[in-house]
């Protein structure tokens, strides 16, 4: 090793030792809070635990399925522990279900046969007829190609959407916003011309073999077509035999189905205030999610983090001032319902709420907050950085929320969303990969912890 990056790392441990030393230290009485926050999540946080239990003791939990209802219980029962009060809320939420198989193969291709592929039905599509559709693939890349080919060119076929992620960004969900409407408005916009089905290029920023599923939408004033998303690996083969052959064939065949409403709950604890309980600062992720994997990064993750954020402030000795209220939404998924009846009845009660937070972006290391909110609360909020940034919290950035929090942005309550590092959560979002084992258990106790922080600072100092 040379002098000079000797000397180098010398300067890198010193310089850490130092800035947990100053933040140990430090008298602010802020600091210390923090601190406190900290170190009981990274010595005693209960996340990890919490998250292996609604993985592999209840597992995925599509709305309407029993594993839902056992979420409903489970995350009851441990926000009883720790809470001033736990109750339940009661929606109708949407109950698809996938049925016994979801099939497709490329088919007839002169270079390769027939060659089955990797893929899964989007959430909320019907079924294709008994036995399954056979047509010709159509490749478009976005609505302007289809709309050139009109229903001439597309009557009868079955299109592909194949719109990859732009991986120039660095953020992945901006990638993800480029993309989504292909999986959410293509079944219905295909329709509109003829299509016979649609299938769609997964929402991913890789290339692998896992088929992402997802929410569709089905426009009332055109026909109903089944929908599926294709892996990547696949969607890149489709794609070829296309362009050398000049067409290609594919089979698909869904047996799902739409099922009656069925009766949930959002689960939700409270600490009360102390001084302002009719003030209230939520905290919320989503107990639903796909029925494929165990739903550990969307959205168990938030889930267990939103409960933890009222266990730290109980096990730290901070009794919040204002009433911090976690709530777990049920149906953010395929239909919203949760975040829908939540909004509805802080209407109909007039209840106050000074902030909600979102965490639905994954058990990654948390980098920072998007800031829904005033100008002025903003500048506000990043007075605060010099707090957070020895944790690794440094971007605060305009634009947050979430969507079971959504309602209450039209609402005018400022909303905020965890921001953890982006670039792994595409590699599990709505696959079979998204499971326990994926998540760091460090990374998913740190974002706990930065949520709490920052609740801390908003108790304290207020928007």
């Amino acid at each position: 090793m040379s002098k000079r990056l000797l000397f180098a790392l010398t300067g890198i441990i010193a310089f850490s030792a130092a800035s947990h030393a100053q933040v140990v230290a430090s008298k602010d009485p802020d600091s210390l809070a923090i601190r406190k926050i900290f170190d009981e999540a990274l010595l005693h946080g209960q996340s990890y635990d919490n998250l292996h239990y609604m993985c592999k003791k209840i597992g995925h939990r599509l709305s309407g399925s029993p594993q839902a209802a056992a979420a409903v219980e489970y995350t009851y029962q441990v926000m009883q522990q720790f809470c001033d009060t736990v109750y339940l809320q009661e929606c109708m939420v949407p109950h698809w279900v996938r049925g016994t198989h979801d099939e497709g193969k490329i088919t007839g291709s002169k270079s390769h046969g027939t060659v089955p592929v990797n893929l899964l039905a989007l959430g909320g599509s019907i079924a294709t007829p008994a036995g399954g559709v056979t047509a010709e693939v159509l490749e478009v890349h976005d609505f302007k190609e289809l709309e050139k080919l009109g229903k001439k060119g597309v009557q009868g076929k079955i299109v592909f959407f194949n719109h990859p992620f732009d991986n120039a960004h660095v953020n992945t969900f901006h990638a993800y916003g480029e993309c989504v409407e292909y999986r959410w408005a293509g079944p219905s916009v295909a329709a509109k011309y003829g299509a016979a089905a649609t299938i769609v290029r997964s929402m991913t920023n890789g290339i692998d073999e896992f088929p992402h599923t997802g929410s569709m939408h089905y426009d009332t004033l055109q026909p109903k077509v089944p929908c599926a998303a294709i892996c990547t690996r696949d969607a890149e083969l489709l794609s070829k035999i296309i362009k050398n052959e000049g067409k290609a064939s594919f089979y698909l065949n869904l047996d799902c189905q739409t099922l009656p409403d069925v009766k949930s709950y959002n689960v939700i604890g409270e600490l009360r205030g102390s001084e302002r309980p009719e003030e209230i600062i939520a905290v919320g992720g989503h107990l639903d999610s796909w029925d494929v994997g165990e739903g550990a990064h969307d959205d168990g993750a938030g889930v267990v983090q939103s409960m933890e954020v009222l266990r730290l402030f109980k096990a730290t000795g901070v009794r919040p001032k204002h009433t911090l209220r976690a709530i777990m939404f049920m149906n953010e998924e395929n239909g919203l319902r949760g975040g829908t009846k939540y909004a509805e009845v802080v209407a109909l009660k007039k209840e106050k709420h000074i902030a909600a937070l979102e965490t639905d972006a994954g058990g990654f290391s948390p980098r920072g907050f998007g800031l829904g909110m005033t100008d002025a609360q903003q500048t506000k909020v990043r007075t605060w950085a010099p707090l957070l940034l020895p944790y690794g919290i440094h971007e605060l950035k305009s634009g947050g929320g979430g969507a079971d929090i959504g309602p209450l942005a039209k609402q005018g309550v400022p909303v905020i969303g965890l921001r953890p590092d982006s670039q792994r959560y595409f590699n599990y979002h709505h696959t079979p990969a998204d499971v326990f084992e994926a998540v760091n258990k460090r990374e998913l106790e740190m974002g706990g912890a930065a949520i709490a922080a920052l609740l801390y600072l908003i108790d304290m100092y207020g928007l």
